[in-house]
């Protein structure tokens, strides 16, 4: 997880490299715990799925909270709820993206949830909790052995192309799907999740 992610001026966030935008949903509540100065976030606005993460943006800010960035590698005993008198939800855990020079320790895994308030839900769920899947089918495959502490952005290499021919467009559901990517004529892309200092050559 990473708290305020960089966003574009129209508030799409900024890509990492090899990184495909899937979909994103408006009329979304968003619920998150042990934040920083405030503890527990409830607010409304977009959420945006990639092939590397799940990243939610506040239509207005909530304290110092913008948005919130979350791996697909990270996330854990995600579920969908129905319940009768209250709106369909994902909820789950996430851990947190520990820089390598800090203690894990030092970092508390989150509890979320994702609300949808306004209409169906049926294109974004299915689609959500495949690509999850699919992010961790492949990275299982290519890891085996490895050390626990995964790079988030290995998941970009998990093929969605399929999976999106295939996806089932809900007419209840405003979720948009991307077939070509926003904000493709900027050139601005990250590379990981941490920021590096800058290098002076002499």
């Amino acid at each position: 997880m990473a708290l305020n992610p960089q966003l574009f001026p129209n508030w799409m966030p900024v890509p990492f490299t090899n990184e495909l935008f899937v979909l994103a949903r408006d009329g979304v509540e968003f619920h998150v715990d042990k934040i920083p100065g405030t503890n527990q976030v409830k607010a409304r606005g977009t959420v945006y799925l990639s092939n590397i993460r799940i990243v939610f943006v506040a239509s207005k800010p909530v304290g110092n909270f913008v948005a919130f960035d979350m791996p697909l590698l990270y996330i854990h005993d995600e579920k969908f709820n129905q319940p009768i008198f209250h709106c369909n939800n994902i909820s789950g855990f996430v851990e947190p993206v520990v820089p390598e020079n800090e203690h894990r320790a030092l970092y508390s895994t989150h509890s979320f949830k994702i609300l949808f308030k306004e209409g169906g839900c049926g294109t974004f769920v299915p689609l959500f909790l495949n690509l999850i899947s699919s992010v961790r089918q492949y990275n299982r495959q290519s890891n085996v052995g490895t050390e626990p502490r995964v790079d988030p952005l290995q998941a970009a290499q998990t093929p969605v192309d399929e999976m999106m021919r295939h996806a089932y467009v809900d007419p209840n559901d405003p979720t948009k799907i991307f077939l070509q990517q926003p904000n493709s004529e900027s050139q601005l892309r990250r590379r990981n999740y941490h920021s590096q200092p800058v290098e002076h050559s002499n």
